[in-house]
């Protein structure tokens, strides 16, 4: 049961769900039993769903925080040679890694204030000795409180180690079966997962998620994939007005739904009129004008084509900007 003093009774869920994040897409999500909150109790629908699917549609990484950079994870990921990139624990094993790179003076620029170390480690548990990044980043302001480790003697907050000169660090430590050597790359790809707090914000706030809760959690989960359904249709409609950016709900369904439509037929013909209410009525009419010549255009072009070719040349033009960031090499259809 849930802990709302507000709704006694109420059940509580826990949503396990699969994100593109910087495509703001819902791949899968699975509702769990509000106890069920740790990712032994997901990894079972992760691996079916990548088992379940041809090689070439799995991602090239798979990324989580410090909740998924466990064992069990990461020997499923190599068993099936896909790239991982995990936030690790601060155990004793991993402070003891960090007291001994912190000694060093070779320490990297990662971008964003970090500085970060390569390195190995193999705590107790683990099968083997996996690749290391360890960040740092000095705090700006003086800490106030401080918490004496009985092990090492040294003065430690959550994450926090004093460096020479009565410094003070922040660490971080990554995990990751990537072999590239640029840490401002690998660091940025794990700062850019807070992009999928968003959208599990947005999923919450604004879509609806948790809202929907039954004692029968199959139906709850029913509920909650056809609001992730939903959400991937509406997010791929409105990148076709606004390519550049994801719009969130809070405005772009203003944007696009302030309206009211009427429909006429006439001579073997239908026609929808649509008058909007919106401040900004005569931008939006230009846009789904543009929407709607541009589907027809591509109904005509992709003709030839059987209906899953006409879909994926349909995704490459909804995320055209997206796939010019990825180079050349990957093309992307002309539509008329």
């Amino acid at each position: 049961m849930g802990y709302n003093p507000a709704k006694p009774g109420r059940p509580s869920h826990a949503y396990q769900a699969m994100l593109i994040a910087s495509l703001r897409m819902v791949l899968n999500v699975d509702v769990t039993a509000g106890d069920q909150t740790a990712p032994c109790y997901a990894r079972a629908g992760l691996w079916g769903w990548l088992d379940a699917r041809e090689r070439e549609q799995w991602p090239r990484l798979l990324r989580g925080d410090l909740a998924w950079g466990s064992e069990a994870t990461m020997v499923e990921a190599e068993s099936r040679k896909l790239a991982y990139l995990f936030k690790l624990r601060q155990s004793q094993g991993v402070r003891d890694k960090i007291a001994k790179l912190a000694q060093q003076k070779d320490w990297r620029s990662a971008g964003d204030g970090w500085q970060g170390l390569e390195g190995h480690l193999q705590l107790n548990g683990w099968t083997r000795a996996r690749r290391i990044l360890v960040l740092r980043r000095r705090l700006r302001e003086k800490l106030v409180v401080e918490e004496k480790d009985s092990g090492s003697g040294q003065s430690w907050l959550s994450g926090v180690e004093p460096g020479k000169g009565k410094d003070f660090y922040e660490y971080a430590v990554l995990v990751t079966s990537l072999q590239s050597k640029d840490f401002l790359m690998i660091s940025q790809l794990y700062r850019d997962r807070a992009e999928a707090e968003n959208i599990f914000d947005e999923l919450k706030n604004q879509w609806g998620w948790t809202g929907y809760t039954t004692q029968d959690l199959k139906r709850s989960q029913l509920m909650a994939r056809i609001v992730a359904l939903v959400f991937n249709w509406w997010s791929l409609y409105s990148r076709l007005a606004l390519p550049d950016k994801h719009a969130e709900a809070t405005t772009s369904r203003p944007l696009f739904l302030h309206g009211v439509a009427r429909k006429t037929s006439h001579g073997g013909q239908t026609k929808l009129t649509i008058t909007s209410n919106h401040g900004k009525a005569k931008a939006v009419m230009r846009t789904l004008a543009n929407i709607s010549a541009l589907l027809k255009g591509f109904r005509q072009d992709a003709e030839q084509f059987v209906q899953p070719k006409r879909w994926a040349l349909l995704l490459r033009l909804i995320f055209k900007r997206f796939y010019e960031r990825m180079g050349p090499k990957v093309s992307v259809p002309a539509i008329a």
